[in-house]
């Protein structure tokens, strides 16, 4: 008999609004697959939780401060290049979403999916790392 027995999808969550970062950490961690490793308030922060944690997947904020999604984006694809990532953001103007899938976002998620999709997401982001 054999087990498919895989590690948790480790997911790096960054956003400025304090509320935000905690439910969304919250609906994360209450996944048994899921393992939030990181919480970052800003783009500088999620890049040095980043470099620290290797994560699997980083979630993150559009518009937060220490230069945004982007910045995040672009700074953990060059230092941790096998992180999934995803945008989540309450905007969904097409210049930011095509500059965030240049720098490699698998998705773009607004504000207000819920949770079911916003699981779904990190999980197939996750199965990306993994597979």
């Amino acid at each position: 008999m054999t087990y498919d027995v895989r590690a948790p999808v480790r997911v790096l969550v960054a956003d400025d609004d304090p509320m935000i970062r905690l439910a969304l950490s919250e609906v994360l961690a209450a996944e048994t697959d899921l393992l939030v490793v990181a919480i970052a308030e800003d783009a500088v922060q999620a890049i040095a939780l980043a470099e620290v944690h290797d994560p699997d997947v980083a979630v993150l904020d559009v518009r937060m401060p220490g230069g945004g999604g982007t910045h995040a984006a672009r700074e953990i694809r060059a230092r941790s290049p096998r992180t999934q990532l995803l945008a989540f953001s309450a905007y969904d103007d097409s210049g930011t979403v095509d500059e965030l899938l240049r720098l490699g976002v698998r998705e773009y998620l607004v504000k207000g999916a819920t949770n079911a999709e916003i699981v779904a997401a990190v999980r197939r982001a996750g199965a990306a790392v993994q597979a």
